[in-house]
């Protein structure tokens, strides 16, 4: 497929390719990867003497990652991709120059009891010039010993899973996050506030819709953030309100005062504007945007056979959370 007598990589690894490597023994399954694109990528390295070139095959839903799992014994190791006839090193891992200036990207695989002095940073005489920071990283040198540092996810490893969250959140929608059995509960924006949160508190749950009987809607959220703030304003006014007050006072009456007070509109009680809510039909990456930009922490998935939106049904009460955690069991 390629000159092996041009392959530029041997440059580097000539006088210490394929360091560490042992006869028999155990073997440790080692994944590499190519994570900037291309058409055909290969892998080469001093584990196959840099005369073979193993086929790279495209991470399913990141056709930009290419990847290819080796069985090796412990030791350090020189590798590179050819990519659509082009050698290349990955610059985001420990590399070592050769003499002529080749670089090859180093390699460490675990459960490696001995190392040979000759890829050390400080070996008087040799003719590599080792990446030092990143060896350093991938281990220390101690009495012969090569103790493993602090583990550290590659930039290739964190592409892969951003693109395969990217791929589950496109291809899945909100009634995804339907569960198969519970229960959701609004309030009627006419309930006292004390009240209100003595349902919340006796049914575990942190957040509740607001349902306005008048106009047919949902319009708002009564959160655990509104809690703080009466509070605070119980301990700044509460001397003025007397105990009917605090008995009857609304949640749509709390949250226009809170409007007044605080400036904070939420998009909710207004005729005028409307409350942020997904439908079951829309992404799970379209509901994931919707919480970040909006920066709300709870979005309700509301179902309505009718164009004008009437006769709405709360479905279910979205999170990032909830999505991830959706994610997650997906996984399993």
């Amino acid at each position: 497929m390629f000159s092996h007598g041009a392959d530029p990589a041997h440059d580097a690894s000539a006088a210490g390719g394929g360091v560490g490597v042992s006869a028999g023994g155990p073997v440790v399954h080692t994944r590499f990867v190519w994570p900037h694109g291309g058409k055909r990528v290969f892998l080469s390295g001093s584990f196959t003497r840099w005369s073979e070139h193993l086929p790279m095959s495209p991470v399913e839903g990141c056709p930009t990652v290419f990847q290819a799992i080796c069985s090796l014994p412990p030791g350090i190791y020189q590798y590179k991709f050819n990519v659509d006839g082009q050698w290349r090193h990955d610059e985001g891992q420990p590399t070592i120059t050769g003499e002529y200036g080749v670089v090859n990207t180093l390699y460490l695989t675990r459960e490696f009891d001995h190392i040979n002095t000759v890829l050390s940073p400080t070996t008087p005489g040799s003719r590599m010039d080792v990446d030092n920071d990143s060896f350093q990283r991938m281990g220390s040198l101690s009495d012969g010993a090569l103790q493993e540092g602090s583990p550290r996810i590659s930039e290739s490893a964190i592409q892969i899973s951003r693109c395969r969250v990217a791929e589950y959140l496109n291809a899945h929608t909100g009634y995804d996050l339907l569960p198969d059995s519970g229960k959701v509960i609004a309030l009627d924006i006419n309930l006292p506030v004390k009240q209100s949160f003595h349902i919340l508190h006796e049914q575990g749950i942190p957040v509740a819709p607001l349902w306005d009987s008048f106009r047919g809607q949902f319009v708002g959220l009564l959160s655990p953030l509104d809690f703080i703030l009466i509070l605070r304003e119980l301990e700044t006014h509460g001397s003025n309100l007397t105990e009917e007050q605090l008995e009857t006072h609304t949640i749509s009456a709390w949250k226009e005062a809170k409007r007044q007070t605080y400036g904070r509109n939420d998009g909710q009680l207004r005729s005028n504007q409307h409350l942020v809510h997904a439908t079951p039909y829309e992404s799970l990456r379209g509901i994931a945007m919707k919480i970040l930009e909006t920066g709300i922490s709870t979005v309700p998935i509301i179902y309505s056979s009718s164009t004008d939106g009437s006769f709405p049904q709360l479905l279910h009460l979205a999170s990032l959370s909830g999505i991830l955690k959706c994610k997650y069991l997906a996984s399993l």
